[in-house]
């Protein structure tokens, strides 16, 4: 077998425990007294999401569900005796940081939130905040769309030709045109996601709240977007480095502390932060949604124009 084939499984190997580890220590919590539509129902309608350089999205079934364009289903792989599906997006971290520091107005930012002393995404968020005006801050981006695909589409598409798409520049270079920008891409990731829960729902899941973790889930715009374009409620945990939580949890078991991990991930992890989404914007984000749809109808289109005779 050739090495770099074994290097490949092993990195696989370690990368999936990971993304094990850190599961446990956040789709498990307790979330009695929130106010969650879960707390009523199954473990397998809560989603957690990996959201850093780029996001996976895992679901659990109690019988094996196949959802095309997903991976799995895994039996074990992340909660003793449930079903494991893995829907993902590539570079979602990376097409963020792309699109800003490619700006011209990205020195700008550089400077204005060094002299704030704030990273450039916290600065990004309250400049929206200012130029949001009477309305949502969602609502800046209605001629402005993103479709994310500039590193192809893992899921649910599981396409790696499909490119990356912005509709309704225009010549301004500002930062108010930076931080909109920005808004549109973090949108676009956000229809992402829901575009994966509506392929794993037709397939059979049914999922009523996600569960964040992963660098981005520090991001409260990242998360409020998700929250309101998927009408969902978004768990955070307490502990922020929830991957240590998860390998705790493993160790407890392995000691004895608890019976199961069922009931060690629901005595040790905790709910840090709940985020609602406005139901009033519905709407706004089902109109964006549809054109979100439309980007990448029309990109086949034009490629099979391109390819044909």
């Amino acid at each position: 077998m050739p090495f770099w084939f074994v290097f490949e499984i092993g990195l696989h190997t370690r990368l999936f425990l990971y993304v094990a580890w850190l599961l446990k220590g956040v789709i498990g919590a307790d979330v009695r007294g929130h106010g969650l539509i879960c707390e009523g129902q199954p473990v397998t309608s809560r989603l957690a999401v990996i959201c850093g350089t780029s996001s996976c999205h895992m679901g659990i079934s109690k019988d094996p569900i196949f959802v095309p364009g997903v991976w799995g289903p895994y039996f074990s792989a992340m909660v003793p005796g449930f079903w494991l599906n893995e829907g993902g997006q590539s570079v979602t971290g990376k097409l963020i940081d792309h699109l800003v520091q490619g700006h011209p107005a990205f020195p700008e930012l550089q400077a204005k939130a060094t002299a704030r002393c704030q990273s450039i995404y916290a600065y990004l968020n309250s400049h929206l905040d200012l130029i949001k005006k009477a309305e949502p801050v969602g609502f800046l981006t209605v001629d402005l769309h993103v479709w994310p695909d500039f590193h192809g589409n893992r899921s649910p598409l599981a396409d790696l030709t499909l490119k990356g798409m912005v509709t309704g520049l225009k010549l301004s270079q500002d930062l108010d045109d930076l931080a909109i920008l920005y808004l549109a891409t973090v949108q676009a990731i956000a229809f992402g996601t829901r575009f994966i829960i509506e392929a794993m729902e037709a397939a059979g899941h049914s999922i009523s709240t996600l569960f964040l973790c992963g660098g981005l889930s520090k991001n409260p715009l990242f998360v409020k977007m998700h929250a309101d374009i998927t009408g969902m409620s978004v768990v955070l945990s307490q502990e922020v480095e929830s991957v240590l939580v998860g390998a705790a949890i493993l160790g407890a078991c392995a000691s004895g502390d608890f019976t199961s991990v069922q009931e060690a991930m629901a005595r040790m992890s905790k709910v840090g932060k709940v985020v609602f989404p406005r139901l009033e914007d519905k709407k706004y984000y089902d109109k964006k949604y549809q054109v979100f749809l439309k980007l990448v109808e029309h990109q086949k289109e034009y490629s099979a124009i391109m390819s044909g005779d």
